[in-house]
């Protein structure tokens, strides 16, 4: 049965992909972006089985009002997919307030403005699922990434408490977390601060650690993506990748040996 997907993001990347990997199957796709000539390709070809909408996900009020179209269009929402964000990149020191509120306001407040607007959509229809972008730096960092690590570790955060609270409501929700694909996050999408010299060796690591074995192919998560849409029991957790589950695994099987090693210490602050 044909699904009706609202996916933000959706003018490049995996939100464009994952738009054409659902409209190829007959679903109806809303399709929220910046700037509507990303999606003429898709509306040529897919015509009134997508519904492109001008969205900047940190207008609150704006978010709603793309919710609120979306559901009168085609009756319903099945599946959310929070996707629109970037990253930032620059040492914690280098970055400015606003390029610091600017990644939060996007990847965390717009997140949540859509999340919130969809709630009652989906509660009144006794069902849905909310697929949150966000990554395996949600879950471990790299350094020069702070404050987009920062971010997607309070979409964890969000996402895992929303699950619990909307679950009676047959609400499900995902937390799909890839990570490195060759997707033009790190380029054109991407941010900058401005360099400091004492942060150029850092940023050398951080680059020599970037090899090309490390990087997915954009267009190999569709099937993964559609499965999850389709599951009865989606999981809350879904990483993307190769390389995510091995590194997780190792940084949280020291995280454990450190608790442990100073968890006397821990224990004794508890008092009696």
């Amino acid at each position: 049965m044909a699904k009706t997907i609202f996916i933000t993001g959706a003018s490049r990347g995996f939100g464009k992909i994952w738009a054409e990997a659902f409209l190829q199957r007959g679903d109806k796709v809303v399709a929220a972006v910046r700037d509507l000539s990303t999606l003429d390709d898709l509306v040529k070809k897919y015509g009134n089985s997508i519904l492109p909408i001008r969205l900047d996900v940190r207008d609150r009020a704006a978010g709603f009002a793309a919710i609120k179209k979306a559901q009168e269009h085609f009756g319903a929402i099945d599946t959310l997919i929070n996707n629109a964000g970037y990253g930032l990149f620059g040492a914690i020191e280098e970055t400015t307030e606003q390029e610091a509120r600017d990644q939060i306001e996007t990847n965390v407040f717009g997140l949540l403005w859509i999340t919130q607007a969809v709630l009652p959509v989906m509660r009144k229809q006794g069902y849905g699922h909310i697929i949150q972008l966000s990554s395996v730096l949600g879950v471990v960092t790299l350094p020069v990434l702070g404050l987009y690590n920062a971010s997607k570790f309070a979409v964890e955060g969000l996402s895992e408490t929303l699950a619990a609270e909307v679950k009676g409501f047959g609400i499900r929700v995902t937390l799909v977390e890839p990570n490195g694909f060759t997707t033009d996050w790190s380029g054109a999408s991407a941010f900058h601060t401005t360099g400091m010299d004492i942060y150029d060796q850092v940023k050398a690591d951080f680059q020599a650690g970037l090899t090309e074995g490390s990087f997915g192919d954009p267009a190999a998560t569709t099937d993964a993506i559609l499965q999850l849409v389709d599951s009865k029991n989606p999981p809350l957790r879904l990483f993307l990748g190769k390389v995510a589950y091995p590194w997780v695994k190792q940084v949280y099987e020291g995280r454990i040996a450190q608790w442990q090693e100073w968890n006397e210490l821990a224990t004794a602050a508890h008092g009696s």
